[in-house]
């Protein structure tokens, strides 16, 4: 049981970081501030964090939350392609309306220079177990062909998002995420189905 009061706990202090940097930005949220929206204390904050910039690598955390919650409707979609394009479609909405670009851009950015944790590779990520269950199904209902394995798919998905985010970044947001990625996810998937 105490297991779980600690990943509430923690995951009560990431949810309420990521609503204040959205609202008031990284630079104007305090640990003050996050410890207070949270309903946590300094100690439990300081227990889990060394400071704001930790909670930089938990944006995946909160992608992961949003996976786990869109995995309740994937049994209702037909066919591995359809499935990967509403998760692409619901998360890429949920980043335009819910993360700022500024934060998206911290976090890629983070990634690229950090020598510890790369938390956006981390194969034990809700994401990736996600990407592996379609990818499966896909190679075995035939929808994939058969030069990839279901792996090579997973590797190549994942690339596709990263790279279109980093460019969405890199581009100031100078375009809608979602409607561009509409327009190439299905061009990018095509290349791996029969």
């Amino acid at each position: 049981m105490p297991k779980k009061d600690n990943r509430n706990t923690r995951m009560k202090i990431v949810n309420a970081a990521w609503e204040l940097f959205y609202k008031y930005g990284y630079e104007n949220t305090t640990v003050e501030d996050i410890v207070f929206e949270s309903h946590t204390s300094r100690g439990s904050f300081y227990h889990y964090f060394k400071g704001k910039d930790d909670l930089l690598n938990t944006l995946s955390s909160v992608f992961d939350s949003k996976y786990e919650e869109l995995s309740a409707s994937l049994d209702s979609i037909d066919g591995a392609v359809n499935k990967l394009l509403f998760l692409n479609r619901e998360l890429f909405a949920f980043i335009e309306n819910s993360i700022s670009l500024d934060l998206t851009a911290r976090l890629y950015s983070s990634q690229l220079v950090s020598n510890g944790d790369r938390s956006l590779l981390d194969h034990n990520r809700t994401y990736y177990k996600l990407l592996r269950r379609i990818a499966i199904e896909g190679k075995e209902n035939g929808e994939f062909s058969d030069d990839i394995t279901a792996d090579g798919i997973v590797r190549a998905y994942a690339m596709c998002e990263r790279a279109l985010i980093s460019d969405w970044c890199l581009s100031n947001g100078g375009y809608s995420l979602s409607a561009e990625s509409e327009q190439m996810l299905p061009r990018f998937l095509r290349g791996f189905t029969k």
